[in-house]
């Protein structure tokens, strides 16, 4: 006998799954508008080749599509063969990529905040001595001052005297820090201020000769060469005269002064010290969790 509630129940599910069945083939209906081109669900519309063939011939546009088509194709074959033959192999790089994130984020924060950044000048100074061959300059760098003024400019034969005597005055300065005597480097700023139209006093850190080739119309192969004979340097052109005066310099292929070699010697340290502390860290860690039983070991 032929239960009714059957009956009624298998109804609502052939219902159901009619209902499905329409709504797919509508929306595959829908998708398929305006396609001109479907593979594995991925459907290619008319709207992205047109816009690709704006403005160019017949012959040129029949070759555009085809191949856009062509590769638009083989895209999608690459990626679905890849999906599924290595999703499993593509899920684990995933994964592991995450947790080395993870990973190096941790140990980021750590070395932020917990490591030792202060470098006493004793360190800098064994490495230094340790590593001659390191630190060898592959361009001059020197201290001392740049002036520029007009080639009309008034006593430039007494400001090239200052100039002569610049690195004694800066030192005595330095030594006689209350003394109120007037110097050479009063006397040129005072020039400067009435006839300089540039100025740039560095005998206290060290310049390369590419930065001072952007200040002054010479190249830089011919500063290295006129370097190496003589420590006042004067350039003129149409309008202005360019006057180094040198006074301290070290030429390419000499050993770095060792406060120009700082830095690097720092970023050596600095990063010798942090393998250091993370290697000290993740021992911690490991000993913390066989320690505190957070590692299970089986019979190998």
């Amino acid at each position: 006998m032929i239960n009714k509630r059957n009956i009624v129940g298998a109804g609502i599910v052939l219902s159901v799954l009619m209902t499905l069945l329409c709504g797919c083939q509508a929306l595959e209906k829908k998708q398929q508008v305006g396609a001109v081109a479907e593979l594995n669900g991925q459907y290619l519309y008319r709207s992205t080749l047109d816009s690709l063939t704006l403005g160019l011939s017949s012959e040129d546009s029949l070759r555009v599509v085809q191949q856009y088509i062509r590769q638009w194709a083989q895209d999608i074959l690459l990626y679905d063969n890849s999906t599924a033959r290595t999703h499993r192999e593509i899920e684990q790089m995933v994964s592991e990529y995450r947790r080395t994130l993870y990973a190096q984020a941790y140990e980021d924060r750590l070395v932020e905040r917990r490591m030792p950044k202060s470098i006493p000048d004793s360190a800098v100074q064994a490495i230094y001595d340790r590593m001659p061959d390191r630190f060898i300059l592959d361009e001059s760098i020197v201290k001392g001052v740049l002036l520029v003024v007009p080639n009309d400019a008034p006593n430039l034969s007494k400001v090239k005297q200052w100039l002569l005597k610049i690195g004694t005055e800066r030192q005595e300065r330095k030594e006689r820090k209350n003394s109120k005597a007037t110097n050479v480097l009063d006397d040129i700023e005072k020039y400067v201020y009435q006839n300089a139209s540039g100025y740039e006093l560095f005998t206290d850190q060290w310049t390369t000769v590419t930065a001072l080739t952007r200040q002054m119309p010479v190249e830089r192969a011919d500063l290295e060469t006129k370097l190496k004979y003589g420590n006042r340097i004067e350039i003129s052109d149409s309008t202005q005269t360019f006057i180094l005066q040198v006074t301290e310099k070290h030429m390419r292929g000499e050993k770095m002064p060792v406060e120009y070699a700082r830095p690097q010697i720092e970023k050596i340290i600095l990063n010798a010290r942090r393998v250091e502390f993370l290697r000290k860290e993740r021992e911690r860690l490991y000993n913390d969790a066989v320690q505190e039983k957070k590692i299970k070991f089986f019979d190998i």
